[in-house]
């Protein structure tokens, strides 16, 4: 039985709108470079579950899930650059606060 009955676009959009705003949030405040990364992470996926939900309730087609696979395989694409810039931070500068990250470019 099914309390909340059934479950529909608003409510995906509700949790991609909430996971966005922790994701800016998150970028806008954090100094850390890994908990940046994190944020932008949550962007990425909060856009992913648009895709999903209005392919499956809009358009009722797979054309925004196969985008949201490229949107994934993209973000992991950028999980391993940044994380690779993170680790070149951390070994110029022994810290990946992102104040110091300047340092990079000599």
């Amino acid at each position: 039985m099914n309390l909340l009955g059934p479950i529909g676009l608003s409510h995906y959009l509700l949790v991609s709108a909430a996971a966005a705003a922790i994701g800016v949030t998150v970028i806008v405040m954090k100094r850390n470079a890994v908990a940046v990364l994190m944020g932008v992470e949550l962007v990425l996926n909060s856009a992913a579950l648009n895709l999903v939900a209005f392919s499956r309730f809009v358009v009722r087609d797979v054309t925004g899930q196969v985008v949201a696979i490229f949107v994934l395989v993209i973000a992991a694409a950028e999980a391993a650059v940044a994380l690779a810039i993170v680790l070149n931070l951390f070994k110029n500068a022994s810290s990946i606060r992102l104040d110091e990250a300047d340092l990079l470019r000599e």
